[in-house]
C-alpha cells in the first residue's frame, strides 16, 4: 500500500467535473479527501480535511476561485492549488496565480493532462 503524501480536495460548481477529477486521479500517494461546490464550501471543508493539494475552478457562485485561493493560501502558505478553468478566464487565472495558486490547467482537459499537471505541482 502506498503511503499518502498528499490529500486532494476538488473545488468546482460542476458535479460532473468534481467526479471526473476524483476518478481521474491516478497518482500514487494522493488521496481524495473531499469536494466542494464553491469557495464558501471549500473553506469549511478545508478546516475539516486539511488538504495539501487542491484543484480550483474559478467561476463559481457565492465565492469565486480567485478569492478562495487567496484565503486558502493565507491559512496554509504551503498548500498547492491547481486552477482548472476555461481559457476565457485567462485574466482571472492570472489573478488567481498572483494570489498564490501554483498552476493552471485549461478546460477541457484529458485525464493524462490532469495527472501530469498534478504531478508537476507535487514536484514544485
Amino acid at each position: 500500500m502506498t503511503e499518502v503524501a498528499h490529500r486532494l480536495m476538488v473545488v468546482d460548481d460542476s458535479n460532473v467535473i468534481r467526479r471526473r477529477i476524483e476518478r481521474a486521479n491516478e497518482l500514487p500517494g494522493v488521496e481524495f479527501v473531499g469536494a466542494a461546490r464553491n469557495g464558501v464550501e471549500a473553506l469549511a471543508l478545508y478546516e475539516a480535511v486539511h488538504p495539501t493539494l487542491v484543484t480550483m475552478d474559478l467561476t463559481m457562485p457565492e465565492m469565486d476561485g480567485a478569492e478562495c485561493v487567496a484565503k486558502l493560501v493565507q491559512r496554509d502558505p504551503d498548500i498547492k492549488i491547481l486552477v482548472i478553468s476555461a481559457l476565457a478566464d485567462k485574466l482571472t487565472a492570472i489573478d488567481a496565480l498572483e494570489k498564490g495558486a501554483s498552476g493552471f490547467l485549461c478546460k477541457p482537459f484529458t485525464d493524462r493532462q490532469l495527472n501530469e499537471a498534478l504531478r508537476k505541482l507535487i514536484r514544485t
